[in-house]
């Protein structure tokens, strides 16, 4: 009787154990550059608008909920009073996107251009892709796969929502496709974001303008005493001018589709 023919050998690519282990680690990067490229292409999205921002942030409603019923239990007011006051920026985000999207989608273009790229998270996140599909327009996330944190808010378009392992590949993704960005007050996160590509302006590794907005006077002025940098000899003066600070939709509307009027139009796909 004929012995039983050995067991095929598992493929590299279909073991999980293989995959997840230190050896895969260059294919497991690689995925997350070429799993969101060939999507992207998929969908002829050309170059994106970029929107950081805090997680912690509510809307209007939520906010003003949650006081109420602090109220009711009668409970100390202070945390819940300054969430109704920060929910301006969540506000103000979401119309900003919509109205930007509003923007692209009247564009004559065959490749979908300036389309609006969150980090895929609750707060200013959330506002930004709200606000975009209020548009009816695509809108992008790319989440982060950290503890204690939701990974993909409700508003992001289908096939258009990623969840990074690595942040060094999600903050590629962030900058390569970008043509304009536009911060709202946030946290180690957001500052980290700014920061790193304001650094990428200022020494010139992208050769593409890069319109950044601060958004939100009252809370930049205070968090960033720029101004000290410039006194100490650590920035120049000029570097103050990577940056626009606006404090209104109209105002930061006017701005980005200004620079992407003048600057971006005819250079689809031309991403660093």
């Amino acid at each position: 009787m004929p012995e039983k023919p050995a067991p095929r050998p598992e493929k590299a690519y279909a073991s999980a154990r293989f995959m997840g282990s230190r050896h895969a680690r260059p294919l497991r990067i690689l995925s997350e550059y070429v799993h969101p490229e060939a999507r992207f292409e998929a969908l002829r999205i050309s170059d994106t608008i970029v929107f950081f921002g805090s997680s912690r942030l509510q809307s209007r409603e939520v906010a003003e909920a949650a006081l109420e019923a602090v109220r009711a239990t009668g409970g100390d007011e202070t945390a819940a009073a300054a969430q109704v006051g920060m929910s301006r920026y969540y506000e103000e985000c979401r119309e900003l996107a919509r109205r930007l999207t509003d923007w692209s989608k009247g564009l004559e273009e065959k490749h979908r251009r300036f389309v609006v790229c969150t980090g895929g998270g609750p707060g200013i996140m959330e506002a930004a892709n709200r606000g975009a599909s209020e548009a009816r327009g695509m809108n992008i996330g790319l989440s982060i796969s950290i503890p204690n944190e939701e990974c993909g808010n409700a508003y992001i378009t289908r096939n258009l929502g990623f969840e990074f392992h690595y942040f060094f590949m999600r903050k590629f993704w962030f900058v390569y496709l970008a043509k304009a960005l536009v911060a709202f007050p946030g946290g180690f996160g957001t500052l980290d974001e700014v920061f790193e590509v304001l650094t990428l302006v200022q020494t010139g590794k992208l050769r593409k303008r890069l319109p950044i907005v601060l958004y939100g006077r009252a809370f930049w002025d205070k968090v960033l005493n720029l101004d000290a940098m410039v006194e100490f000899g650590t920035i120049s003066a000029r570097d103050l001018d990577l940056f626009h600070r606006a404090d209104s939709v109209d105002e930061a509307f006017a701005f980005i589709t200004r620079e992407l009027s003048e600057n971006a139009m005819e250079t689809p796909g031309v991403h660093l």
